[in-house]
């Protein structure tokens, strides 16, 4: 499957302009994560991994989930990049979304900036917000990118998209 670059518009940003190594960088938006009916996480001190092809995955400080909210789930899986991943079911209100977060204890080299953080899959939660915009999840059930209205594509983890 081809990819053709989008060109971004005014105020946005290109996935395909994005680094590979994938960069770390603060954002003070406002994030906000909501899980069966409550809000489970609201910070404004995430950070955005950025890497081609890949919308943001954002990482939220693990003190800006709600007590009780993030539980240890069995499993791991390893980045090339950032090292071994732990996984989080996530609870708010009387629902459980399984391994639906994941936190490096101990990111490599380059990504020390990750620990202590969590990212959350878009897709598993009521919603997710970004200065106030609801995000798309990324296609697929890997990756955890999250689409605002400030990011264009194509993005990858859709089928027929591995190989971008």
């Amino acid at each position: 499957m081809k990819h053709t670059r989008i060109q971004p518009g005014p105020g946005q940003e290109s996935v395909w302009d994005y680094p590979r190594p994938p960069r770390v960088e603060k954002t003070g938006e406002r994030v906000v994560v909501r899980l069966g009916g409550e809000i489970v996480a609201d910070t404004t001190a995430a950070l955005r991994v950025l890497e081609t092809s890949h919308p943001p995955v954002y990482y939220l400080p693990a003190s800006a989930f709600a007590v009780g909210a993030l539980s240890a789930a069995p499993g791991a899986s390893l980045c090339e990049f950032k090292g071994a991943a732990n996984y989080y079911d996530v609870t708010g209100g009387r629902v459980t979304a399984r391994r639906a977060a994941w936190g490096y204890r101990k990111p490599w080299p380059g990504f020390e900036e990750l620990e202590a953080h969590v990212a959350v899959y878009p897709g598993a939660m009521d919603s997710c917000e970004v200065a106030g915009e609801t995000v798309t999840a990324q296609e697929g059930d890997f990756y955890g990118g999250w689409i605002t209205s400030r990011i264009v594509g194509p993005f990858k983890g859709a089928p027929g998209t591995l190989g971008w």
